[in-house]
């Protein structure tokens, strides 16, 4: 405990990103900005049609093109080493070339290498395709009852089903959120290149490099350590790099084929149907409660979206499992097999979509009993886990609210709707509530102090933009006591120490723990060198050079202690929201904005603030203006750019607060500290929704709110 004190009273300090200069500079090289000898391009070729199979490809102008080396279709592509094992399941990931079968509107049909971009690009649209077209389904909400439960799934019963109904007040309602598309700055971007038959380099926009490393070795049948993946930027992700998808394949394939590196880089357009998304999913909420607010009887139904040749399954109904005290609690989960590309996490996945039912429905019901809807939260706050009845590791979900109720002005919030203008605006006050899992996983870091008293550190796990490297600085300085300037941080490179892909929330928990105890055992191997309890008056260089010792380095494996299986871990977060809304136009604005997070020690104040920032502009983006269009005539979508597909923008972007509870937990790691990613997302855009409805009394359940629904 006494290291978490030291650390809760710096944490008002702030370290600038370690890597900041080299990205404004322009000297951080990402995937695609590696230059191999030789280095060839390619470009994919999509499918027209949305189902059916492909009857003729006649690719002999591509072929004949200037420039172009191949053409690699399903006739002609090699095979894929892994794609002949016999499948293990019904369903499983998409084999690109593997047959001619079309799943989805813009899947590859095609693969065009050649010595330039704008070659491959100019030879990808002479490819001409003749399908048989079939029938296809790309609508959820006419599909619904075409659900199934997933595989291996069951409804989650807790006390009676469908107790909200016999309540003495109650609320049923439906809400809806489109496809939300993930659209990092960065496209997707992979450069592969062969040493031989039998070892492979890639650079590749991933945010995991040992996960990418066993994809990629297992779909070629190589040694792991044959492959050697490098990512040590990455310009944004938020779930779609989880997973090595098609278009790697496909550039591996060819660079072997070739016998020269290729590079392939995702177009905008791609990236809506290559990468994953977040999903269309349609929610049911029953809620039930007692006149004073206790509540009775919590129901959830979801459906959501996935692809006719894989399940992906996220937890969209599991939040109303576990965020409130309730007798009798139960929820059911169907997916709809339609013919798109796959889903895939996208941050807050699951919760950030169930929070838009569980938050709407809270506030829908905090109206039907006229009662605050911070109240209703706290008459229902959860004081141990509601699913295993475990004490929680630490919780302080209620000075959140207390914070974020202070900084918004929650006291000028009335409670009737659509009661309060400012200047002609409607105003409108929201919040909604958010939590996700609390991990720590296992990692293993590599610390060598140098004579010269620099520190390094190296370890495998990518940055996908949260400050992974400023953390580790923070922690190690913290440590060791030694200044930040002095300190390097390795990432990105699969040849490094072992350690988790960058999801979930995890990585500062998992990773910061093992930087933390590799700078023990060195302060450790530091006294028993200078015989002397804290190596007297030397410096750490001083001690080094009387031993005659270049370096003093230390290998540690960190992992989560079985004391902390005792507890139940999760971050928290409250998003509270000031609107403005056009009575004639229908026009929102976001006037303010607070997001408070109750995630443990901060251990990187500047990093965290953007964290939480980045999570309320994306949050921002679900609730008023994302949503991917198809025009389910054709299967196809109509708004796969940034022109037609809206994402916030600096005019979008009110005054944000980031405020931080900064109270240690004493259970999960050395530093106290917990993940915010995802919770800085989750509750967003009920928040949102919350606020229009108090400026408008017109409640949106059908997300992005656009001024034609509130006109």
């Amino acid at each position: 405990m006494e290291n978490i004190k030291k650390r809760k009273a710096s944490a008002t300090e702030g370290l600038d990103r370690v890597d900041g200069r080299l990205k404004v500079t322009g000297k951080a090289k990402y995937s695609a900005e590696y230059n191999t000898k030789g280095l060839v391009y390619g470009v994919l070729a999509g499918s027209t049609i949305t189902s059916g199979t492909i009857k003729t490809i006649d690719a002999k102008a591509a072929e004949n093109a200037p420039g172009v080396l191949a053409v690699y279709t399903y006739l002609n592509s090699p095979k894929i080493p892994g794609y002949q094992d016999p499948p293990t399941q019904p369903k499983g990931p998409f084999r690109i070339f593997d047959d001619n079968k079309i799943y989805f509107n813009g899947q590859p049909v095609a693969l065009v290498v050649a010595d330039t971009f704008e070659r491959a690009q100019y030879a990808a649209t002479l490819i001409k395709v003749a399908y048989d077209k079939a029938s296809f389904q790309t609508d959820l909400k006419s599909n619904i009852s075409a659900g199934v439960s997933p595989r291996n799934g069951k409804d989650y019963v807790k006390g009676q089903e469908d107790a909200y109904k016999t309540a003495p007040v109650k609320i049923e309602q439906e809400y809806i959120l489109p496809t939300d598309v993930h659209n990092p700055m960065e496209l997707h971007t992979i450069i592969a290149n062969w040493d031989g038959d039998d070892k492979l380099t890639v650079w590749d926009k991933t945010q995991g490099v040992l996960g990418t490393q066993r994809s990629i070795a297992q779909a070629f049948k190589l040694d792991p350590k044959n492959v050697h993946v490098i990512s040590p930027f990455v310009g944004g992700a938020f779930g779609a790099a989880l997973r090595t998808w098609q278009h790697e394949i496909a550039a591996v394939m060819a660079a072997k084929a070739l016998k020269k590196p290729v590079k392939l880089v995702l177009s905008r357009a791609e990236m809506f149907t290559a990468v994953g998304y977040r999903p269309y999913t349609w929610q049911k909420m029953g809620l039930g409660a007692t006149p004073d607010g206790k509540l009775v009887g919590i129901t959830h139904e979801a459906s959501g979206q996935t692809s006719m040749y894989e399940d992906f399954t996220e937890g969209t109904v599991n939040i109303s499992q576990l965020m409130y005290a309730c007798p009798n609690v139960n929820t059911r989960y169907r997916l709809v097999s339609l013919n798109v590309n796959t889903p895939t996490p996208m941050r807050g996945p699951g919760e950030a979509t169930g929070a838009i039912a569980l938050e709407c429905g809270m506030d829908e019901l905090a109206y039907a009993l006229n009662m605050d809807p911070i109240d209703l939260r706290v008459v229902n706050h959860a004081d141990t886990d509601p699913q295993t009845g475990k004490p929680y590791s630490s919780k302080f979900l209620k000075d959140a609210y207390q914070l974020g109720a202070d900084a918004i002005g929650w006291k000028n919030r009335n409670r009737k709707p659509a009661s309060v203008t400012e200047n002609g605006w409607l105003v409108g006050y929201g919040m909604g509530t958010g939590m996700f899992g609390a991990y720590r996983g296992a990692a293993t870091v590599l610390a060598r102090l140098l004579a010269d008293g620099t520190l390094d550190l190296e370890t495998a796990v990518t940055d996908i933009g949260p400050g992974t490297g400023t953390a580790m600085t923070n922690i190690a300085s913290e440590v060791m006591g030694v200044a930040a300037d002095k300190i390097s941080v390795k990432i990105g490179d699969s040849a490094l120490p072992p350690s988790p892909t960058q999801g979930g929330s995890s990585v500062t928990s998992t990773v910061g723990s093992a930087v933390n105890d590799a700078c023990v055992q060195l302060k450790e191997k530091l006294k028993e060198l200078s015989g002397t309890a804290e190596g007297g008056n030397l410096s750490y260089a001083q001690i080094l050079q009387a031993h005659n010792l270049p370096q003093l380095e230390v290998t540690v494996t960190s992992k989560s202690s079985p004391e902390a299986a005792k507890y139940a871990m999760y971050s928290w977060s409250v998003h509270f929201m000031k609107v403005l809304v056009h009575p004639t136009t229908g026009v929102v604005k976001v006037d303010k904005a607070v997001s408070v997070a109750d995630c443990g020690t901060i251990v990187s104040p500047k990093t965290a603030r953007s964290q939480i920032i980045g999570g309320t502009i994306m949050g921002t983006g679900m609730g008023l203006m994302e949503e991917a269009v198809i025009d389910h005539r054709y299967g196809r979508l109509v708004n796969n750019d940034f022109a037609n597909y809206h994402v916030p923008i600096q005019a979008d972007i009110p005054q944000l607060e980031a405020l931080f509870v900064n109270k240690p937990d004493p259970y999960i790691n050395p530093m106290g500290a917990k993940g915010m990613g995802e919770i800085a997302t989750i509750g967003v855009a009920a928040a949102l929704a919350n606020a229009v409805f108090n400026a408008t009394g017109k409640r949106v359940r059908d997300l992005p709110i656009t001024p034609d629904k509130l006109i």
